[in-house]
């Protein structure tokens, strides 16, 4: 038996299988799609076993060294998405089947040196080694025996030690230790304690009316006792203690009630026959379900995932980010109850890796979660679900840099399932899609209940400061503000900034205080006085002079989350304002405490980041004020203008989902800009013709493709020369309707001391492209003499910055 592997090491030269024997021990789990440690070169790396085989070209194979998984972690369709990914995206075999699975399972490798002999048969420094043990670590051997090392390989060789490898799991499973009777008969096992024994009686009783064993602590909890009153019963052989495999529940805590189906208006169950009919007769097609927001999305994935379960099929709901997904796997829950699977990013490695494993071992039926919970091991999808599909979230940002609804769609086509993509304000290439027929287009126009959408203000900030208003809220926002604490009703407060200030400048001379390691100016966060760079991390204490001219006219420009808030707490000092942004929300499980908080009416105003933006539904919300539209529109990208607009719509959808209408107040300094404007009547088909129009012009996607390729290196000289031979080489290489620009700058000229310089590649139809990007990939990666410098390819990127 041969198995053929490709190892862990990211590299051009080891980007291929090598063969490795199969020894007889591991001929009954060497399957495809199983982790393997093998020897490679001096040392012993992990892989992954893609096939086997039983012939090869080579004279003499190295056996593997050990296996690491009874039954395979991926699936043969998973090792076939794997590949493909790895074509796609152009980047190593081994990069796209590591991202499949979850952290927990990537494996460290330990050596051990065990004993064969009496110790007394070993060198004298050897001996003291193994004194008071018979194995020790190859690291302690190291450590302790210095230039004496050399007599280890001897030993090793006269077979008086031996080596074994260690693999150690990051994801450990947890055990509780539970308790039972030792035999059935009750009034026997009571008949031998003494009559004053009588909290012991009381445990045996307890433990006997549960019919099954029961966690000791819940004993312990349950009759108010402590550990030594089950001692005695333990001793005298009456109750049995077992260690039992429990799993890690992320939504523990919390009492979610069951809900049943709601019934469906007409316009929901004109959408809902398509999607049960794809559904019944196993077909794959992909659909835009484009609904306005509170339109009953999330009950249409309901109802869907209800009849593929009727099937006894599977089903994957990926959302966004991590602070949608509490609000949707409590309704997910509530429905489906133990069937539900979580993953996303917000657990510990621990509820990670049980999770998984519940997937894996088919005990659950449906899984929620963030980007990578599409690599779900399910072997039996019924229905995938993108919810937010716009967002830009789902575009893994290093490599492999796959799209979530790419990835969702290959999978969808080998399963034979509908995929459905969901969103209030699709993306503009979605959209066209669905206009083309390639996708099928599910329309939602109207609330649930007919409830009106908000009424939309945009308020010019120029004429503000005119008037003499210097404040970051227009008289208008503040007015409403204490108008819903009056009345007790909730408003939400969306910025696009965290921190306290955007930037710190001086006064004086105009100097911008910026990270010595990036070309990015560092923004002050409040809570420590302090400058960070949000890129590499790097912080500094705030300056009271300027580094330039000395001058004390050190001022902050631009304002973050923390900033409004205190600014807030003087205008409105009545108000009770909770703060979400990366810097609140760090701790695992602050997200959800806040939204309970908000939830339970614990305070006036949300203030927040995009985390507030989508997914929220309070009843109490009927304000929402968008303090700086321009943020996102000033970006040096095509897309600027769409994220504004989806931006701005689903903030708006936070208002008014209930009984009360909703309001929304948009401030600007562009009131006139069509993304700005097309909000107000929440017009997405008239946004999305002007958009697709300037899209044309400017021969962007989805009238072009587009590749994006970045070289970096330490030393600027030898970017610039790569960028340009790099260049040159597509502009031979590709046909004639291609159009290579560049190379450039990139719009952050260094990150991390590393310069930065783009290519960017815009064709129709390019059939040479992958050929040209893995050569370059190949080329550059392969030569030795530049370490430094580094390619990353972006197939269809999201971001130029």
């Amino acid at each position: 038996m041969i198995a053929q592997v490709v190892v862990d090491v990211p590299s051009a030269q080891t980007d291929r299988l090598f063969d490795y024997e199969v020894p007889s021990r591991w001929q009954a789990f060497a399957k495809p799609g199983v982790r393997v440690i093998v020897p490679f070169g001096p040392r012993h790396i992990q892989g992954f076993v893609l096939s086997m085989a039983t012939n090869t070209d080579l004279k003499k194979l190295k056996p593997l060294t050990e296996v690491l998984d009874p039954v395979p972690v991926l699936t043969e369709e998973l090792l076939r998405l794997g590949k493909w990914m790895a074509d796609s995206t152009v980047c190593f075999q081994i990069t796209a089947f590591q991202a499949m699975l979850p952290a927990a399972l990537k494996a460290k490798v330990t050596k051990e040196l065990h004993l064969l002999v009496d110790k007394r048969k070993l060198p004298l420094p050897l001996q003291t080694l193994f004194a008071d043990k018979t194995f020790c670590t190859w690291e302690l051997a190291k450590e302790h025996l210095g230039r004496d090392l050399p007599l280890v390989g001897e030993a090793l060789d006269a077979h008086l030690l031996s080596v074994t490898h260690k693999v150690k799991e990051q994801g450990s499973k947890k055990t509780e230790k539970r308790v039972r009777l030792a035999k059935n008969d009750l009034g026997d096992l009571l008949r031998q304690l003494p009559a004053r024994a009588a909290k012991q009686k009381e445990v045996l009783a307890y433990i006997a009316k549960q019919g099954e064993a029961v966690p000791t602590k819940r004993v312990v909890e349950v009759l108010g006792t402590t550990r030594a009153t089950i001692k005695p019963l333990l001793d005298k052989g009456l109750v049995v203690e077992t260690k039992e495999e429990v799993y890690r529940d992320p939504m523990a805590g919390q009492t979610i009630e069951r809900t049943e189906e709601l019934l469906l208006t007409d316009k929901q169950s004109e959408v809902m026959t398509p999607i049960l009919q794809a559904v019944g007769e196993s077909r794959h097609e992909a659909m835009l379900l484009h609904g306005v927001t509170g339109s009953g999305k999330t009950e249409i994935y309901l109802q869907a995932i209800a009849a593929v379960l009727a099937k006894n099929q599977e089903a994957i709901v990926l959302v966004p980010e991590i602070s949608l997904t509490p609000q949707m796997v409590t309704r997910f829950k509530a429905r489906f109850g133990a069937l539900v699977a979580v993953m996303h990013s917000g657990l510990s490695a621990g509820e990670k890796y049980d999770e998984w494993r519940k997937i894996h071992r088919k005990e659950v039926k449906v899984v929620v979660g963030a980007r990578s919970a599409v690599f779900a091991p399910f072997t039996n999808v019924g229905l995938i679900i993108i919810d937010e599909e716009h967002e830009t979230t789902y575009k893994q940002e290093e490599a492999p840099r796959y799209h979530t609804r790419d990835v969702a769609l290959f999978r969808g086509e080998h399963h034979q399932a509908p995929v459905i993509l969901g969103s209030a304000t699709p993306s503009i290439e979605s959209y066209a899609r669905a206009k083309k027929g390639v996708y099928t287009l599910l329309s939602l126009t109207e609330r649930v209940n007919a409830r009106p959408l908000p009424d939309v203000e945009v308020v010019d900030m120029r004429e503000e400061l005119r008037y003499g208003n210097r404040s970051m809220f227009s008289s208008s926002l503040l007015e409403k503000l204490k108008g819903r604490i009056e009345n007790g009703e909730q408003s939400v407060l969306f910025l696009n900034r965290r921190g306290y200030s955007t930037f710190v400048m001086c006064r004086d001379c105009g100097y911008v205080a910026s990270c010595p390691h990036c070309d990015i100016s560092y923004t002050y966060h409040r809570a420590g006085h302090s400058l960070k760079c949000h890129y590499c991390g790097d912080e500094q204490p705030m300056p009271n002079v300027c580094a330039e001219c000395g001058s004390e006219h050190i001022r902050f420009f631009g304002s973050g989350t923390q900033k409004v808030e205190e600014e807030l707490a003087k205008v409105l000092p009545e108000a009770r304002v909770i703060r979400m942004d990366v810097d609140t929300t760090r701790k695992k499980g602050a997200h959800q405490r806040l939204l309970d908080t908000f939830g339970a009416g614990g305070a006036d105003i949300l203030l927040g980041t995009q985390m507030i933006a989508k997914g929220l539904d309070f009843p109490n919300i009927t304000l929402v004020g968008v303090l700086a539209a321009d943020t996102m529109l000033h970006i040096p990208d095509f897309r600027s203008a769409e994220r504004t607009f989806q931006l701005l719509e689903q903030v708006a959808g936070r208002a008014g989902r209930d009984e009360r209408s909703g309001e929304v107040v948009v401030q600007t300094y562009t009131p006139e800009h069509y993304s700005i404007q097309l909000v107000k009547d929440h017009n997405y088909e008239q946004f999305f013709a002007t958009e697709m129009q300037t899209r044309k012009q400017g021969g962007y996607p989805p009238y072009y493709f587009m590749a994006l390729v970045t070289i970096s290196d330490t030393e600027l000289p030898k970017v610039i020369q790569a960028a340009g031979k790099i260049a040159d080489f597509f502009k031979t290489t590709f046909s004639e309707g291609t159009i290579v620009l560049g190379p450039v700058v990139s719009p952050i000229a260094r990150i991390k001391d590393r310069y930065r310089y783009q290519c960017v590649i815009k064709y129709r139809h390019e059939p040479r492209l992958h050929e040209a990007l893995t050569t370059i990939m190949q080329h550059y990666l392969r030569d030795s003499r530049n370490k430094q410098l580094q390619i990353s390819m972006d197939v269809h990127p999201y971001f130029f910055m």
